[in-house]
């Protein structure tokens, strides 16, 4: 098992004066998470599986310098102000209209170039199981209406849990939707495909989306499609499917509308890996999540067993509000009105 104290040093640079570091969070199993701080992004998760294996169930790398250099950009970051798209990069708050970068084709996509995902998170506190980050962005930063502050903790418990804590604040009042985009590979980053893990999603319906991938305003049911993930089923089995949706989003890349607990966190998405047979199990407050399929890594980035990430080499689970919630009114608000606090929790858990 690699032992990520070691790779410390390879996370050491400097980003327009900023300093970029690893944090390793350990749990009583043995277990280790990467955090860096560059993005405040997930670059490990080591985990036994029923063998006693170590696998690292994250795709990602074991420097700075080639995130860096990455032709993927999100491997494992926090997204935000807004995840997700934003039709035009173009929304409006009261009779203000705001305009973002357009950085995938006509739509904004993660906030654009200077997102939270290209940015060196301050490290706040931090012990063996736990780091807090934060992040402040001036008013207009990116485009957004602010100055925004907002933070994250990951918390690793001993029951292989990793709990991500966002919170979020605003000078004036603005749009925030925060997610994690790691990818997961649960029978080992770099071991090949991701078709054959099995799903399960705690959703009756997903958001309809053209051909830009922005969503229409519609939900559709589940039921009798190619998204019903109502009980565990392999990924591979509906994906290639002449479905307009499928082919809309090159495979799923798709905001499933989660059935919310009224109170507390809601079993969102199960995932288990057909070697390593490990699950992954979300739990989130967020009303949607993006099941994500891995549908355009291109093989040009080598990770970190030094094979390359190709096309549907890892899945994403982004808990998150819709895509396109500013401009879609009748989606759960992503409005953060002036001096309130914005809180949601996400919980990745690894078992087998």
């Amino acid at each position: 098992m690699t032992n990520l104290e070691t790779l410390k040093e390879a996370f050491i640079t400097s980003i327009k004066g900023a300093s970029t570091t690893l944090i390793v969070l350990k749990n009583q199993k043995g277990t280790q998470v990467g955090i860096c701080n560059y993005g405040a992004r997930i670059t490990h998760f080591i985990v036994q599986d029923e063998q006693e294996n170590w696998v690292d169930v994250v795709l990602g790398f074991n420097s700075i310098q080639e995130y860096l250099n990455a032709a993927e950009l999100y491997h494992g970051v926090t997204a935000g102000p807004f995840a997700n798209r934003i039709a035009n990069g173009a929304f409006m708050i009261g009779n203000t209209l705001y305009q973002l970068e357009q950085n995938d084709g006509l739509n904004n996509l993660h906030s654009g170039k200077a997102g939270f995902h290209a940015q060196v998170w301050d490290v706040v506190e931090q012990n063996t199981s736990s780091v807090q980050l934060s992040i402040s962005y001036a008013d207009g930063e990116g485009g957004f209406p602010g100055p925004i502050t907002a933070s994250v903790t990951f918390t690793l418990t001993d029951d292989d849990e990793l709990v991500m804590d966002y919170k979020a604040s605003s000078g004036k009042d603005t749009i925030i939707n925060l997610t994690n985009h790691a990818y997961f590979n649960l029978n080992g980053e770099g071991s090949g495909t991701i078709l054959n893990h099995s799903v399960k999603i705690n959703a009756d319906s997903f958001v309809e989306i053209n051909e830009a991938c922005i969503p229409t305003g519609k939900f559709i049911e589940v039921e009798n499609t190619a998204f019903d993930f109502s009980v565990l089923k392999p990924i591979a089995k509906d994906i290639a499917e002449k479905d307009i949706q499928l082919v809309n989003g090159n495979g799923y890349d798709h905001s499933f509308v989660l059935n919310q607990n009224e109170n507390g966190l809601t079993h969102a998405a199960t995932a288990i890996g057909d070697i390593s047979h490990l699950k992954l199990e979300v739990f989130t407050e967020e009303p949607g999540m993006q099941f994500y399929t891995g549908n355009f890594l291109n093989a040009k980035d080598k990770g970190k067993a030094g094979n390359y990430y190709e096309r549907r080499s890892g899945f994403c689970f982004e808990t998150q509000h819709h895509p396109d919630s500013p401009n879609q009114a009748h989606f759960p608000s992503v409005i953060l009105k002036e001096g309130e606090l914005f809180e949601s929790k996400t919980v990745y858990k690894v078992s087998f």
